[in-house]
């Protein structure tokens, strides 16, 4: 049953994330880090991105480390490691108690070029408040690539409708767990794509809307079991919009033509049966009577 509400939550209101930038302490690069929301004694996937400031994109080929601490305890650490493009997404975080985590992110290469080591330092509070707050990039990143801004009121209503509907149950919280570690291998591609080109943020952003629509049946559920039943007619409904649908129309539109050709070809036929009927009346009407 969980397995079908993850088929029917696939789309961005569940993918919203806490988002971080911040550069080096050299200014060489910038880092963006992305996360869920963390509870305590948990593990969190975190997307790292390393960005060229000049150019806004991801910088391929880094050389970098990882160290995470919490009150001074190191709680996570790497070896140097070598990013071929530029994008971390396999990173399990252990967040073993609440408090704020220190993580620690250092460079010592670029472009197989070995530079003078720079870190970027993020607190990613677990459990506690924090003064520290998600830059506007946080967020669905497709939905939020589409709108152009976290603060569009669909992206907060989508927030609202995650938050309050479908993490409240068991069964919402393991598709978080689940789905972020699917959605992050492909969503910062897709979102830089629309980031760089508007035609195919045009494009995205007509294509959600039957989604997003959709989702706000999720406003109704409250416990556990409607979480699944509305999950299932959210299911439901996206199938007969993006599937269902465009296949009956695939296969309707040859047998109309196909139709369309044959009565044309009926009416050719039957007009000049009726020309040929015309013509052989006016010759026997000609026809000189016989005495």
């Amino acid at each position: 049953m969980k397995f079908l509400l993850v088929l029917a939550l696939l789309a961005p209101t569940l993918a919203f994330a806490e988002s971080q930038t911040g550069a080096t302490d050299g200014g060489i690069l910038d880092l963006r880090i992305t996360y869920d929301d963390i509870a305590p004694e948990t593990d969190q996937i975190i997307l790292i991105e390393f960005v060229n400031p000049t150019t806004e994109k991801v910088q391929v080929h880094i050389d970098y480390d990882i160290r995470m601490t919490l009150d001074g305890a190191e709680i996570l650490a790497t070896p140097l490691i070598h990013s071929s493009e530029g994008i971390v997404r396999g990173l399990k975080a252990p967040f073993p108690s609440a408090g704020e985590y220190v993580l620690d992110i250092g460079v010592e290469g670029i472009l197989f070029q070995p530079i003078s080591r720079e870190t970027a330092s993020f607190v990613i509070p677990v459990g506690v408040a924090s003064a520290q707050t998600s830059e506007p990039g946080g967020g669905c990143l497709v939905a939020t690539a589409a709108y152009g801004t976290e603060t569009a009121p669909q992206i907060q209503r989508l927030r609202e409708i995650r938050d309050q509907h479908v993490l409240s149950t068991d069964a919402g919280s393991s598709f978080i767990a689940a789905f972020n570690g699917i959605y992050y291998a492909f969503s910062p591609a897709v979102a830089d794509m629309e980031r760089e080109n508007p035609l195919i943020r045009g494009a995205v952003l007509v294509a959600i809307q039957p989604i997003l629509a959709s989702l706000h049946i999720m406003e109704h559920a409250d416990t556990e079991s409607e979480v699944i039943v509305y999950g299932m007619l959210v299911i439901l409904l996206n199938v007969a919009m993006y599937i269902a649908g465009p296949a009956l129309a695939v296969s309707w539109l040859p047998k109309a033509a196909a139709r369309r050709g044959g009565s044309r070809e009926s009416l050719r036929r039957t007009s000049q049966a009726g020309r040929l009927a015309g013509r052989r009346a006016g010759v026997a009407g000609r026809a000189p009577a016989l005495d």
